[in-house]
């Protein structure tokens, strides 16, 4: 656990939990999760958000050591998820007097997780509307379906600080460095921030846009998301990167190939693929085997580039599972706009692609780079690959 100084007055409670294996019970975070939380010192005090039950005795302690012994005088409810609410209960028992405040639906819904004695007595308010703490006071952005219907944001025009809740936020631990300056904020981060907006928030672009559309108003130099880096030297970057998810614009020209093999004959004609795309001046490729590489890492990939290749084997008269599945995410969250090339195999009655096809069609603006490749067991027609390949890497590079 963490307690660091964001600016006068005002701390970070970071805790990072390394023992968590899926987020959500559904997403693998091999470098844990952390959680933050936000305590501000002033006239009065207030705290901004929870933590996860996993972190809760570090919370508690945090925002003690924060409050240096002070009441607290609010506790502002962003975001009512578990994963940020379920340490709150702890909180409001430890300290009785403080203030619940929320939007009216943080209202309506908090008492499924909080006592609804404390929620009845909540401090309602609206788009705009100020809570002073004395020199500091919060403003509130309410920013629906980002991704709760209660949803919203808190703003100090103080010292420019947005607490972003859901927002900006990545996926792994914070290890000692909570500010984008004082870690890498470099690939390997946005790797999980892209797949944390993509697996969470990526159904919503148009609800993000018109969020990002009330926060280009406000002079933002500091951004506190709930999870990862707290945003204070790129955040040029941040916004532009959540500007091209949130409109499904691909960030690179480039292809990720996603393949489902049984016997290594469709993993021999991707990777041919990736070969020839190479020898043809593409420079982003990524090949992901679709039984080893959880589904979330893929939709990420589909939000980060321009092409995608989908390899699959027919199976019972359909689509191999892991395909099926990866298609069925797609389509939950929204991806669009993204040109697709299509592999099948079949050693008789080859229906992969047809089946592909389909289910691509019913995303938005999506077409088709070149023929659909059909793999016989192991034969692969050579010039037919040349073909699609030659036909990728053209558009790829147009």
């Amino acid at each position: 656990m963490a307690v660091r100084k964001v600016a006068d007055g005002v701390f970070v409670v970071s805790a990072s939990d390394k023992r968590i294996e899926y987020f959500e019970n559904l997403f693998p975070v091999p470098d844990g999760a952390a959680y933050n939380s936000y305590v501000v010192t002033d006239e009065k005090t207030a705290v901004l958000d929870g933590a996860d039950a996993a972190v809760a005795s570090e919370f508690l302690e945090g925002v003690g050591k924060a409050l240096g012994g002070r009441p607290l005088d609010y506790i502002v409810i962003n975001h009512l998820e578990p994963d940020h609410s379920a340490a709150l209960g702890c909180l409001i028992a430890r300290y009785p007097e403080a203030t619940l405040v929320g939007n009216a639906k943080t209202k309506a819904m908090a008492a499924i997780y909080l006592d609804a004695d404390r929620v009845a007595k909540m401090q309602v308010v609206t788009e705009g509307e100020t809570l002073s703490l004395g020199k500091r006071a919060l403003s509130f952005v309410m920013t629906p379906m980002v991704h709760w219907p209660e949803s919203m944001v808190a703003y100090d025009a103080t010292d420019g600080i947005l607490f972003a809740q859901d927002a900006f936020g990545a996926f792994g631990s914070v290890d000692g460095c909570v500010f984008d300056d004082e870690a890498d904020f470099g690939e390997k981060y946005i790797d999980e921030m892209r797949r944390y907006y993509a697996n969470i928030v990526g159904k919503y672009g148009a609800q993000v846009a018109a969020v990002l559309k009330k926060v280009a108003t406000l002079d933002v130099k500091t951004i506190c998301p709930i999870h990862g880096l707290i945003i204070r030297k790129h955040i040029a970057e941040a916004v532009e990167l959540y500007s091209k998810w949130s409109g499904y614009a691909p960030e690179k020209r480039g292809i990720a190939i996603a393949y489902a093999s049984m016997y290594g004959n469709t993993k021999r004609a991707a990777f041919e693929l990736a070969a020839r795309l190479a020898e043809r001046g593409v420079k982003e490729i990524v090949v992901r085997d679709l039984s080893r590489t959880d589904v979330s890492y893929v939709v990420a990939d589909a939000f980060k580039y321009s092409h995608m290749a989908l390899a699959s084997v027919s199976y019972n008269g359909g689509l191999y599972p892991k395909t099926e599945a990866l298609l069925a995410d797609f389509k939950a969250l929204n991806v669009q706009n993204r040109a697709f090339s299509l592999i099948e195999n079949g050693s008789w009655a080859p229906c992969a692609a047809r089946q592909m096809k389909e289910k691509l069609d019913a995303l938005k603006a999506v077409r088709y780079v070149g023929e659909t490749l059909t793999v016989r067991g192991s034969v692969l027609d050579e010039a037919a690959l040349d073909a699609l390949a030659a036909a990728i890497a053209a558009d790829v590079k147009a």
